[in-house]
């Protein structure tokens, strides 16, 4: 597996992505857009939580993933 923070940089904003990082006691995952990119974090859109700022020095792990299903009515 690659380098986590290489593949972030490498993907256009507004990507679909899943990013885990490690947090005290375990980790967390943000699994949305992503919207912007610095050389210390990202930002990932997310449903539920709106706007996350993830730290570049603290993601484990990171996939681009599909686009969500169509909602039923």
């Amino acid at each position: 597996m690659g380098d986590p923070v290489e593949f972030l940089r490498g993907c256009a904003l507004g990507t679909r992505v899943t990013v885990r990082r490690s947090i005290d006691g375990g980790w967390s995952d943000a699994l949305g857009y992503l919207r912007e990119l610095t050389d210390t974090a990202c930002v990932i859109e997310t449903r539920r939580r709106g706007l996350v700022t993830v730290p570049l020095d603290a993601v484990t792990n990171a996939i681009r993933v599909p686009e969500p299903p169509p909602r039923r009515r």
